[in-house]
């Protein structure tokens, strides 16, 4: 975070004088949740010396422009004579939710409005698999793309620019919904309108409601492109009611969402739907400043075995030029050369162009905001103070945990969140139905659940992206978790819940939506030891002489006493040895003296069961 904007966490500076002697005055700072040391300093009117060694003192070794949080601010300023607090946030009865502000809207925040400019909107297609989004495009731009993917099947991110009359579009095309979601979840939301493909033919599928809940989670108004209008079977009237069903009412039922009706192979309703598009888009007064370094979002990355490292960005500010030091990141790179979205090469980009750019030493993430800087000193400086941030926030941040089922009811009134959001993933359509039909009826007032998506077959990837996106639960009835899945569920801290009996499902969301969910645990045995002495230790009791026989005991895991097929006791370990010295942990194959609290009555043969409690809902 730049030091200027550390400056706008700090609130103010007061002097507290309320006492009535002459003894010294208490002083007062207000500071957010983070501050460098170098602003800190300046608060206390102090050098940033003192308040580095203060934090020497207590163990904490930082530079002039390292962050500190609150609870160290705190510490520092009772050692230098300041009472540190947090500023007041006045709440009103009548508070309405605080939405997002796009990352378009906050790059040009600070920006002159005399050189603001009208740019091109970026659109993302979105629709189930086989609805045609890529020939649409194929459409749209003339060309044979479709023919050229695997299968017909996009494979990658595309990014294509199409013209109409003048004025242009940028288009996003995915693979899936899942890179979409990603920028959402990283905070990176480039899209300004989303477009929903769906076939005439075939209606709301799955991946049609997922791609609606994806969009609405980026908060991003959609267009429907009714597709296949020209196939025997088309019934644009059943789709309508499909889509109304999913709170998409198009405008001829009297709602507000504009449905075109397109033939993506016969090349109708192209021109109409970029009308709309720009219709819809022009209402949002999408602008930028042309003139000034570019900033913008990388779309993709990938490793050309000819070029190297490729990067497709999209510039959403300024004009990108070849010859620029761009910082993505923790890394930066000049811009050795650049290609349009038809592979030409091009020396400039300008607002809303997608670009290939050659020159990175590392593949960027998708979702990465990049900036271009001044000169190549710039770039190391900022990279530095990035990966010097990075390294910070990992050793002393702590991370907020996303919200966990047990935890809804009592973080919904700190966060004025009255909706507990759901992914529901089940076995068969017979199953869903009810737990959908039932989960819609709990809630009372404003407290109530919300189905995001519903569906069949396993939790994937994109299940979990959903629920990072959103904020959501993901429930399972009888499905599996995917390998990848978990893995991201785990490093996001999604809450996954796997159900096989249909009222445990609705009664734990019941329980939470009234706040009487409590967390479950079990039993996990980690190691066992097998007893083959008995030492008696004065003022001690009794001490087991034991084997080790399999995985690990540990000094601060609780412990059961089992004999034959009988328990005979449980509580905690009162004692851990290894010859002469008190250990934390024993593995297995080893001997060590183990002492249970409460139990003196050890027998040779018996069972030293190690264990720990962990949650399982």
């Amino acid at each position: 975070m730049a030091v200027s904007a550390q400056k706008e966490n700090v609130v103010d500076v007061k002097k507290d004088s309320n006492k009535a002697d002459n003894k010294t005055e208490s002083k007062r700072i207000e500071v957010s949740s983070i501050i460098t040391v170098r602003d800190l300093a300046e608060l206390m009117q102090t050098s940033p010396i003192d308040v580095i060694r203060v934090l020497m003192n207590n163990g904490i070794m930082a530079n002039i422009n390292q962050q500190i949080d609150f609870d160290t601010v705190s510490i520092i300023g009772e050692d230098m004579g300041y009472e540190v607090v947090q500023p007041q946030v006045e709440e009103t009865e009548d508070a309405q939710p605080i939405h997002e502000i796009p990352l378009h809207r906050r790059l040009i925040a600070n920006e002159d409005p005399a050189n603001l400019k009208s740019r091109p909107p970026v659109v993302t297609v979105l629709g189930h698999v086989d609805h045609g989004k890529t020939t649409l495009l194929d459409a749209i731009r003339e060309t044979q793309v479709v023919k050229g993917e695997s299968g017909g099947i996009t494979q990658h991110i595309g990014a294509y620019r199409v013209f109409l009359g003048d004025r242009s579009i940028t288009f996003l095309d995915t693979p899936g919904h899942a890179a979409f979601t990603a920028m959402r979840a990283r905070g990176t939301q480039v899209t300004d309108l989303a477009v929903l493909v769906v076939a005439a033919d075939d209606g709301v599928m799955p991946q049609t409601r997922e791609a609606v809940e994806h969009a609405r989670a980026a908060q991003v108004p959609i267009i429907v492109a009714l597709n296949k209008i020209d196939k025997d079977n088309a019934n644009p009237d059943r789709v309508k009611q499909e889509l109304a069903d999913i709170e998409l009412v198009v405008e001829d039922w009297g709602g507000d969402i504009i449905c075109v009706p397109i033939s993506a192979t016969e090349n109708k309703g192209i021109d109409d739907l970029l009308e709309n598009i720009l219709l819809v888009t022009d209402v949002a007064d999408l602008k930028a400043n042309p003139n000034r370094l570019a900033q913008g979002v990388v779309i993709e990355g990938e490793i050309d075995k000819r070029r190297g490292v490729v990067a497709t960005l999209l510039v959403q500010n300024g004009a990108l030029k070849v010859g620029d030091f761009i910082v993505a990141g923790a890394q930066y790179s000049r811009v050795r050369a650049m290609f349009n979205d038809k592979g030409k090469k091009i020396k400039k980009a300008g607002l809303s162009v997608p670009v290939s750019i050659l020159g990175f030493s590392q593949v960027p993430e998708a979702g990465e905001f990049f900036e271009v800087v001044k000169d190549e000193k710039t770039a190391r400086v900022l990279v530095g103070e990035r990966k010097d941030e990075a390294y910070y926030n990992a050793q002393r941040a702590v991370v907020p945990r996303p919200v966990t089922l047990e935890e809804f009811f009592n973080m919904r009134n700190e966060s004025g969140d009255q909706t507990l959001r759901l992914v529901i993933k089940a076995d068969v359509q017979g199953s869903l139905e009810p737990i959908v039909n039932s989960l819609k009826d709990l809630g009372e007032g404003s407290l109530k659940a919300k189905i995001l998506l519903e569906g069949t077959g396993n939790i994937s990837e994109s299940d979990i992206n959903l629920a990072v996106a959103s904020g959501a639960i993901v429930i399972g009835f009888h499905v599996e978790v995917d390998s990848a899945a978990r893995r991201l569920a785990d490093a996001e801290g999604v809450d996954v819940r796997q159900y096989t009996i249909i009222y445990k499902l609705i009664d734990d969301i019941e329980k939470a939506l009234k706040g009487l969910l409590e967390p479950e645990y079990a039993d996990k045995v980690i190691g066992r030891a097998e007893v083959r002495a008995i030492f008696k230790i004065p003022k001690r009791g009794n001490i087991a002489g034991s084997y080790v026989i399999d995985g690990q005991v540990l000094r601060n895991a609780l412990a059961k006493v089992v004999r034959g097929d009988e328990l005979l006791h449980e509580s905690k370990f009162s004692s851990l040895r290894r010859f002469t010295e008190d250990v934390r942990e024993v593995s297995s194959g080893f001997e060590c003296g183990i002492g249970v609290e409460g139990f003196n009555d050890f027998k040779a043969g018996d069972i030293i069961e190690a264990y720990v409690k962990e949650r399982i809902n």
